[in-house]
């Protein structure tokens, strides 16, 4: 699957579709601002959806589902300060996308922290995989290092407390090696409860501002100091089935346009796969 972030931001819908496709890729993940994109091009739902139908690619996720935690749908971000154009999609919006498309997932972070506890963070996690029951989507709690959800231990204690049919958490790579996670601590972990996988690198030296590293400095899977080998060997020992994801926030990536970062991405995570 070929994440969101791993294209240009600036990337058209049909760019995606092409890039991903010439790459080998079966799915694509998108952001609300990808495909508000594509209907202000006047593509409509049913070109989108026959469109990706006619290139073999499925819709693998959506992402990021911001607003499910305690208060954080009350906070307003006006849009001079969403500089990632994130918060003017809501769970209303998000969830139009995915009838539209077919979407198979959505992706769940803490974005604006606060004093929640982890049951009332579950009880929120349960609330929302209900919700996103009737939309046939499965729903993925991915922890980000400098949230008040920061590790393994806290996202699958989560969703163990919240127990939905169609809950679960993302493994992404980046914030695995960032949170010092244990290799071992990944293999216990069910691997039905492994919904999503994003593959991604960089060095082993922590970042100074981790968030603006994520955002824009990760490296392609096998181009950095990850124990990536170990990471998938491990995934794969859980027995999960989870659609596996590139995601690589990288300007120096970006730069080189769509095709070639797709195509770059896709070679650097079949390299990595083959040396498992």
């Amino acid at each position: 699957m070929l994440c969101s972030g791993t294209l240009p931001r600036s990337t058209t819908f049909a760019e995606r579709v092409a890039a991903a496709t010439d790459a080998g890729f079966r799915g694509l993940s998108l952001w609300g601002r990808d495909y508000a994109g594509a209907r202000a091009e006047g593509w409509s739902d049913s070109d989108m959806r026959s469109t990706l139908d006619d290139h073999g690619l499925a819709v693998a996720e959506l992402d990021p589902a911001w607003w499910w935690l305690p208060g954080a749908d009350k906070v307003r971000i006006p849009p001079e300060y969403d500089s990632l154009d994130v918060f003017r999609f809501g769970e209303q919006e998000i969830f139009a996308m995915a009838d539209a498309l077919g979407a198979r997932s959505l992706n769940a972070v803490d974005v604006f922290g606060g004093a929640f506890t982890v049951e009332e963070a579950a009880q929120a996690f349960e609330a929302l995989c209900i919700r996103a029951s009737e939309h046939g989507l499965v729903v993925h709690l991915e922890w980000l290092t400098w949230s008040r959800i920061p590790n393994l231990e806290t996202a699958l204690k989560i969703v163990e407390l919240a127990s939905v049919p169609n809950g679960g958490i993302t493994v992404d790579t980046w914030h695995l090696t960032r949170a010092d996670t244990d290799i071992e601590a990944l293999r216990k972990v069910p691997g039905d409860l492994i919904r999503a996988i994003q593959l991604g690198d960089g060095p082993l030296l922590p970042e100074d501002d981790l968030m603006d590293a994520a955002l824009h400095d990760r490296q392609l899977p096998g181009e950095g100091e990850f124990t990536l080998a170990g990471i998938v060997g491990a995934l794969r020992e859980t027995g999960t089935t989870a659609p596996l994801g590139v995601e690589v926030f990288s300007d120096s990536l970006h730069a080189l346009g769509p095709h070639e970062a797709a195509r770059r991405a896709a070679s650097a995570t079949r390299r990595v796969l083959q040396g498992v």
